[in-house]
């Protein structure tokens, strides 16, 4: 008896296991994420993702641009805002009147001089040793969309600037002479006096310049055939060209796609799966096992509700277009939604639709499950997630994976059980 009763919980047994190690998963993934969040470099972004101070103190890695101290830095700034640039710069650069000079980020200043029809002329200064300075126009604050103005001196000392449209995050998406900056014939310039590099456009705009997103970033390796090399730093602000002055860009959008990631994760990576698991495997513990099943599927369509609401955030807020992945967690969603309406529509057991009933609420949940796991593996891949979301959710799937084959497996041994102990018969006793 004590036996028969341990066989029974042992798919209880198994699935509590199966929770503690995807908490136990949770927790090493989210500490791996924050700890890499901190240390590494994601390539060619621009964008940031926390707020940067504006004149801060940061040191981009080999001292190459680093900072001094605020009291020095705002001196040298003052000295570099009344710097002569005639002497030094190309024409008509050279002799621009009325410039507006600000610091911007670590040595970084900015001069720019408005005019009546909308063009605007920049001159972005920066300690320079080698590689590359850039100074791009975002439209949210985001590396993606926007357009740069880079400029260099190569090896052999040839000046170098050249207008990029980043497109992506990848070498490939970073192409050159390319970008949405509607520059004017007057030719763009870069020069070094000192140990300064002087990077020089002009640009017109559709309307009068105000609040803008401006990304700036620098490298110390050289542009490899005008292909940008990974940057060393870079932050984002927002610079008001109508009152002269540069404030932190509280553009966020990397933490709201992490928790869009985790929202889909929890839905249709954990929950839903196991409330499919409770409802086949389960079901000699009646009625627990419905309860239980009506139970976590409901967190997890909640989860999952949430988890389209904040994609449709970050869609507004970033102009995320990635149709693929909108439309296959929409289409998922849905058939979530018509999973919920089919409880409330549940025919008795003894109805002669039940059997349809059942088929329908099996298939489009199969269905839904399928699409909401392909959706998490193709998110992942378009959001440049990193490894540490590949290891973990590989890992969560391979659980499910090899829990579904031992309660399967358990499944069919009880089976087999009472198709071969033979039933007990009754016996009279003589007389």
């Amino acid at each position: 008896m004590a036996k028969l009763r341990f066989q029974e919980l042992r798919p209880v047994f198994v699935l509590l296991c199966f929770l503690f190690f995807v908490l136990r998963l949770g927790i090493f993934v989210a500490a791996d994420d924050q700890s890499s969040e901190s240390h590494k470099d994601d390539g060619y972004d621009f964008g940031v993702t926390e707020e940067d101070q504006i004149g801060d103190n940061s040191t981009a890695s080999g001292g190459a641009y680093a900072a001094p101290n605020s009291v020095a830095m705002d001196q040298e700034r003052s000295e570099l805002c009344n710097t002569d640039m005639s002497s030094f710069l190309p024409p008509p650069y050279n002799n621009i009147s009325n410039m507006v000079c600000r610091p911007v980020w670590n040595t970084f200043l900015l001069r720019y001089q408005k005019k009546e029809d909308n063009v605007v002329t920049f001159i972005l200064s920066a300690v320079y040793t080698t590689g590359w300075v850039a100074m791009g126009f975002s439209k949210d604050g985001r590396m993606v969309g926007s357009s740069a103005m880079v400029g260099w001196f190569n090896r052999k000392g040839q000046a170098r600037i050249k207008e990029y449209y980043l497109q992506g995050t990848r070498p490939s998406q970073v192409i050159e002479d390319a970008g949405e900056l509607d520059l004017t014939k007057v030719p763009p310039a870069v020069v070094i006096n000192g140990a300064m590099i002087y990077l020089a456009f002009q640009a017109k705009f559709e309307k009068p310049l105000a609040s803008q997103p401006i990304i700036l970033a620098f490298g110390t390796r050289f542009p490899n055939h005008f292909r940008l090399s990974s940057h060393d730093d870079k932050t984002t602000i927002l610079f008001d060209f109508t009152a002269g002055s540069a404030s932190r860009a509280h553009v966020n959008p990397g933490q709201m796609k992490k928790n869009h990631g985790v929202l889909g994760t929890l839905a249709w990576g954990l929950f839903l799966p196991v409330g499919a698991i409770v409802a086949r495997y389960l079901k000699h513990k009646d009625p627990l096992w419905y309860y239980l099943h009506a139970g976590v599927q409901f967190l997890g369509f909640l989860l999952g509700l949430a988890n389209v609401v904040l994609g449709q955030q970050l869609y507004n807020k970033i102009d995320a277009n990635i149709p693929s992945h909108r439309g296959i967690g929409i289409f998922a969603l849905t058939l979530s939604i018509l999973q919920i309406l089919a409880f409330f529509l549940r025919p008795k057991k003894d109805a002669k639709i039940r059997k349809y009933w059942n088929w329908y609420h099996h298939w489009f949940g199969r269905i839904a499950l399928f699409f909401g796991v392909f959706n998490i593996v193709w998110g992942i891949h378009l959001g440049a997630a990193g490894m540490s979301w590949k290891i973990g959710f590989g890992f969560l799937v391979t659980m499910i994976l090899v829990t579904v084959i031992i309660l399967e497996t358990l499944s069919w041994l009880r089976g087999s059980e009472r198709t071969t102990t033979p039933p007990e018969t009754f016996q009279m006793n003589p007389f």
